[in-house]
């Protein structure tokens, strides 16, 4: 407010008249003050001197503290520079201080997204993809969104995609590596899993013996202590549950391993987590399936040489069981990768494929041993994955077909011991020298006799070692049919009938045929075919015993309805019957080679007083051969002698009445009447008991010389004393003698003329031609 009124005067004065005025008032005043400054001055003068004065000394003073001070700050400007320095690096210092401060900041924010980056690679480069990804979402939406201002993060957002494809080709290169692996190691697995089964068949065995109420079947939870693990969540929660099973039970060292042991699951795990996330888990599940069903081929696909060896069905199930135990341990463990259904059709695909190829194969085994054990493998193979819930009903239906099979081959391997047994069998009784050895015998068969066990030792039993030897090996082939049967959940009815179907086919056809090659063997003699006939008695007798056997093993008693019997009795009496008729065979055979040896002179005059020697040594023969058939049947002996007897008559009367034999002379008939005697001889000794009065002479009837008036006047008579003579062979037998009486006159007993002799002769041989005629009209 002052300074306005004051610049309003000064602008009066400078604008107005008065400015000279204003100017002399100025200057007036201004006198005034320099009078006044005087007056001040005077009075205050002295002081002012003395204050110079002090000034002047002041100044002397002041000089030297001014060179004092110039000295000093030279000084501390030669001091300060270092100071200055340090304060200029000083402030330098706080210059970074404030720029590492402002970075540190923003590497904070920077850094968590590095550490991310960084836990990112490290993630991928120990193949733990399921976390990578998991680290990669945290990183696109958390982190990065927060410095995404930098260059180096812009980097990083465009690089994520590449991430995310590198992590989905590396789980599935990963899930690859593992089909591969399960490929490899299915057999493994299968081996693993047929001996978990084994081992709990046999410990169920071991429980069905002792008193025990509870289920004695393996539980299909059971099953999977294959593994030793229990998957609580498909979920993986770390890297460890990520597909690692967690093993139970570690406390039995001797436990077989699991299949977590062969092949690592976690890569399945991690890739259908991944592919789930990215959300192309159904690409993951088609992609899965398509490979298995690939491999499920490759597995199904037998080897051309399997049925070589044991080891190659074995390696076949192997597979296929290592295939589908993964498979159901992949479904168990995973929600949806696989379904029921997609293993249903495998098993379908699998169990016709195995079927065909079994079918193939084992109808080139040829081995019996070979098949038995082959359909052990298969029921293992059957139960261990029944316990996995797979149907095996066609497997064990399949295993009936491979029965008959095996009692094919069983019937040929048993055609061979058969053989070996007749063509090394003595056909001599076996003796004995020590009731050690009597009762080892007795042991082997069922044989009693309280007669031969009262006579002294050495003693003999009436067969020989063929008997006991056949009858053990029908009880082995028992054995091998009952071994064929075991585990096929079959009744004891169908056991029962099984064995007794297979054993009656080894009876009637491979035993049977066995005995008639033996018994139709060129060089066998009557000794051989004798005791095959004591033989196959005692078989015979032992039937009954072979069915209390079979009753024995199978519990099924013989009253049991549909019960199959056993035809050991028509088998063993067919082949005594063919020994028998061989024998008959065999001794004409005989007889025939000593009449070969037989010399008439059918012209000789001379009368002989003995029986030619081809014969007597032929009877001596026979006398001989029916003395071993002592332990033969009553009716077989008989039949055999009365055969040789009429076969020896039949062959006489052959060679009087050949066609070369054109004349016989009286001396030549009184030989051949010796021989007939010689015959009639050794049929009147009785060579084999049991003949009724001369019911063996009859045989030589034929043979013998007739009165001509008595049989021409007796012919057609029922009580004719030549009934047996044929007119024929009667006529035959004189016309040859006519001839001679013509020309060496040989009636010698009828020489009252020539005429009467002649006469006499046609007579006869009118009268024969006459009841010839008659006999045929």
């Amino acid at each position: 407010m002052r300074g306005w009124a004051f610049e309003e005067r000064r602008k009066s004065v400078y604008d107005g008249e008065e400015h000279g005025r204003f100017m002399e008032k100025l200057e007036t005043r201004i006198r005034n003050h320099d009078r006044e400054i005087e007056k001040m001055c005077n009075f205050h003068y002295q002081g002012f001197v003395d204050s110079i004065t002090e000034l002047l000394k002041v100044r002397g003073e002041a000089q030297k503290l001014k060179n004092q001070v110039t000295d000093t700050n030279r000084k501390l400007q030669h001091e300060g520079k270092e100071l200055v320095i340090a304060m200029e690096e000083l402030k330098q210092c706080r210059l970074q201080q404030r720029n590492i401060s402002a970075t540190v900041d923003k590497l904070m924010l920077c850094l968590p997204v590095l550490e991310m980056y960084s836990k990112l690679r490290d993630q991928m480069k120990t193949k733990r993809h399921y976390p990578a990804l998991k680290t990669l979402e945290h990183l696109e939406h958390t982190y990065l969104p927060q410095v995404s201002h930098y260059r180096f993060c812009k980097v990083m957002v465009d690089n994520i995609p590449k991430l995310r494809e590198e992590i989905k080709d590396v789980s599935m290169s990963d899930l690859k590596d593992f089909l591969e692996s399960i490929r490899k190691h299915s057999d493994k697995i299968g081996e693993t899993a047929m001996k978990q089964a084994q081992q709990q068949r046999n410990l169920d065995n071991i429980v069905l013996q002792q008193p025990r109420i509870g289920s004695k079947r393996k539980s299909k939870k059971d099953a999977y202590t294959i593994f030793d693990t229990e998957i609580e969540s498909t979920s993986p929660k770390s890297e460890q549950d990520s597909g690692i099973l967690d093993v139970e039970d570690e406390e039995d060292d001797d436990e077989v391993p699991g299949a977590q042991d062969l092949v690592d699951f976690s890569p399945v795990y991690r890739c259908l987590h991944i592919y789930s996330v990215l959300g192309a888990r159904e690409t993951f599940e088609n992609y899965y399936r398509k490979q298995r069903r690939k491999q499920a081929r490759l597995v199904l696909q037998p080897p051309s040489n399997m049925h070589e060896t044991l080891d190659g069905y074995r390696k076949y199930f192997n597979q296929i069981v290592g295939f589908f135990v993964v498979e159901d341990h992949i479904l168990h463990t995973t929600q949806g990768l696989v379904n029921r259904a997609y293993i249903d059709e495998l098993w379908e695909m699998a169990l016709s494929k195995t079927i065909a190829a079994l079918r193939t194969h084992s109808s080139y085994c040829s081995d019996p041993n070979l098949v038995l054990d082959l359909k052990n493998l298969i029921v293992l193979f059957a139960d261990t994955l029944q316990v996995y819930g797979f149907p095996v009903n066609q497997l064990f239906d399949m295993l009936l077909e491979i029965r008959d099979q095996y009692s094919e081959t069983l019937l040929k391997k048993w055609a061979s011991i058969f053989r070996n047994i007749l063509d090394s069998d003595n056909y001599s009784p076996i003796p004995v020298t020590s009731e050690e050895v009597y009762k080892k015998v007795v042991g082997q068969f069922p044989f009693q006799d309280i007669e031969l066990e009262k006579q002294p030792f050495p003693k003999k039993f009436p067969f020989s070692e063929f008997v006991p030897k056949v009858y053990n090996q029908i009880k082995e082939f028992i054995y091998a049919c009952l071994k064929f049967s075991e585990d096929l959940h079959l009744s004891s009815t169908e056991i029962d009938d099984m064995i007794r179907k297979s054993t009656n086919l080894l009876l009637t056809r491979t035993l049977s045929n066995s005995l008639q090659n033996v018994i139709k063997r060129k060089n066998i003699g009557l000794t051989e075919l004798v005791q095959i006939i004591i033989n196959t008695t005692h078989l015979e007798k032992s039937c009954k015993y072979l069915e209390e056997f079979i009753t024995k093993i199978t519990n099924v008693l013989p009253e049991t309805v549909h019960t199959t019997k056993l035809y050991g009795t028509t088998t063993f009496k067919d082949a005594r019957h063919a020994a028998e008729e061989e024998i008959y065979t065999n001794l004409n055979q005989k007889i025939d080679q000593f009449l070969q040896l037989a010399d008439y002179d059918w012209m000789t005059g001379d009368l002989g007083n003995k029986a030619s020697d081809y014969l007597v040594d032929l009877i001596a023969f026979l006398r001989s051969t029916f003395a071993v058939f002592t332990h033969l049947p009553g009716k077989v002996a008989q039949t055999a002698c009365m055969s040789a007897c009429k076969h020896l008559a039949t062959s006489l009367m052959q060679l009087l009445l050949e066609a070369e034999v054109r004349q016989l002379t009286l001396g030549a008939l009184q030989q051949f009447n010796l021989d007939v005697r010689e015959c009639e001889q050794f049929a009147r000794s009785g060579p084999v008991p049991g003949f009724q009065e001369d019911t063996l002479q009859l045989a030589f009837i034929d043979l013998r010389q007739w009165d001509w008036s008595t049989y021409l006047a007796d012919y057609g008579q029922p009580n004719c004393k030549y009934l047996r003579v044929n007119p024929v062979t009667a006529l035959t037998l004189l016309e040859k003698m006519k001839d001679t009486s013509r020309k060496n006159n040989v009636f010698a007993q009828f020489r009252k003329n020539e005429r009467d002799k002649q006469k006499l002769i046609d007579t006869v041989a009118r009268q024969l031609r006459g009841l010839i005629s008659s006999h045929h009209s």
